[in-house]
């Protein structure tokens, strides 16, 4: 078993490299699990979800806009791997990485999809989970 997936967020023994490589990233740490995620929505809380794939050019890209950017705004933005838990994309109805999704109340209210500016995340947040 490969030494950094050890005792690791995402509770597997055997990570895709590309998801090994940024355990460390400070982008990547607020992560959430499928059985997480799944409770919190039978729960109807509200919670903000960024579907990425370790492997995925554009996430890459958008990540280290992203993370900061909910930080700064306070948003409590948890990461779900559709590298490491496939069964997100169809349950979750993912078409293509990255996706943002709030929900509130266990329910989809927006979604914003693909690599975008920085401004357009903003603007999401803004208007659908900050409301300001």
């Amino acid at each position: 078993m490969n030494k950094k997936a050890e005792g690791n967020k995402f509770k597997k023994a055997d990570l895709n490299p590309a998801t090994v490589e940024p355990l460390d990233d400070p982008n990547y740490q607020n992560v959430i699990l499928p059985e997480e995620l799944e409770e919190k929505l039978k729960n109807n809380e509200d919670v903000t979800v960024y579907f990425y794939s370790s492997s995925c050019i554009h996430c890459k890209r958008t990540t280290p806009v992203l993370a900061p950017l909910a930080k700064d705004m306070e948003v409590d933005m948890v990461q779900y791997n559709l590298l490491e838990f496939e069964q997100g994309w169809d349950q979750y109805r993912i078409e293509s990485t990255p996706t943002l999704v709030h929900f509130e109340d266990g329910k989809e209210v927006a979604r914003i999809v693909g690599e975008q500016p920085e401004e357009e995340f903003k603007k999401f947040f803004e208007e659908n989970v900050t409301k300001e």
